[in-house]
């Protein structure tokens, strides 16, 4: 499978976290690690977003629309790392 890469920027608190779970044996690296974050994140997103009816590519335009102007507070997820 070929992969993208990206750069992200994560506080020492997440990091540090991170790195508890590789040391534990849950992932084999940070990059496991991060990765299956996301696809939680994906899937707990996406769990009942679509309804299965009608025009999906308009229902996905729609929450697309949506999603993109939605606010979120930086500082208050950053604080979670903490």
């Amino acid at each position: 499978m070929v992969m993208d890469t990206i750069q992200i920027r994560l506080s020492h608190g997440l990091v540090d976290r991170i790195d508890d779970l590789v040391n534990t044996g849950i992932y084999a690296n940070r990059s496991d690690a991060i990765r299956d974050g996301v696809r939680r994140l994906i899937l707990d997103k996406q769990i009942g977003s679509i309804p299965n009816a009608g025009d999906s590519v308009k229902e996905v335009r729609k929450i697309r629309a949506k999603l993109s102007k939605e606010k979120f507070d930086l500082d208050e997820i950053n604080k979670l790392a903490e």
